[in-house]
């Protein structure tokens, strides 16, 4: 007798591991509260220089391999955009004597995200993927806190187990292009901006299958990242 390639793939799915992020407890919420960010309470040109610490990741998530797999991906997206971006800022002639320092504090609050080895052999059983991050912005002086956006994207798991993956990477880059942009937004003038809590994968908005522009680049990034 004939068993369909769904029903062992549901019976795989059965002995597997419980995924870190129904371990536990976790955050009041997996999703940005608001569409839009509050403003800073000043605009960053008030400060002089900038420095951003890497991405910090508490329980339930930290340890987890697919969620450190997450954190790794997003670090080295805000890696490639953030510093260049902060070095632009900080290289302006100071303001204040001494300089005032802007803190800058990524931390994960919420993670589901599936391997490449799992979205492989699960596809879209394995389920959607997202997370939701803060970052919080002080000045390094005196701990004033001015800002602490928050930032959520997910990937639909159809369109990722298409992808076989890529769209759950995707999902990490726009996360980085998030903060990239408050930052960049909010350097002049204090305006806030989109948390991404409305923003839906590119194969949702446009209703078919596919790689999106996203997933390429993640694709792209991803490979420039093995090679080194």
């Amino acid at each position: 007798m004939r068993v369909s390639r769904i029903a062992l793939l549901m019976v795989a799915l059965a002995v597997q591991p419980v995924q870190s992020w129904a371990e536990g407890g976790v955050v009041d919420y997996i999703e940005a509260k608001q569409v839009t960010n509050p403003p800073p309470t000043t605009a960053l040109n008030a400060f002089d220089r900038f420095e951003i610490a890497p991405i910090a990741m508490g329980d339930p998530y930290a340890g987890q391999p697919a969620n450190e797999q997450a954190k790794e991906r997003l670090q080295a997206n805000l890696d490639e955009r953030v510093p260049p971006l902060l070095n632009e800022f900080s290289g302006k002639p100071a303001k204040n004597d001494p300089p005032r320092v802007l803190r800058i504090e990524p931390t994960i609050r919420h993670v589901k995200f599936i391997s490449t080895k799992a979205r492989l052999w699960a596809g879209a059983f394995a389920g959607g993927t997202a997370v939701l991050m803060t970052v919080k912005m002080s000045d390094a002086a005196t701990g004033e806190v001015i800002a602490e956006p928050e930032f959520y994207q997910h990937a639909n798991a159809f369109g990722a187990a298409y992808s076989f993956g890529a769209t759950d990477k995707a999902m990490l880059v726009r996360v980085a292009d998030l903060v990239t942009n408050y930052l960049k937004s909010n350097y002049s003038a204090a305006v806030g901006g989109p948390t991404g809590k409305d923003d839906k994968p590119a194969d949702e908005k446009k209703g078919k299958k596919g790689k999106s522009k996203d997933s390429d680049k993640a694709e792209e990034s991803t490979d420039q990242q093995s090679a080194q």
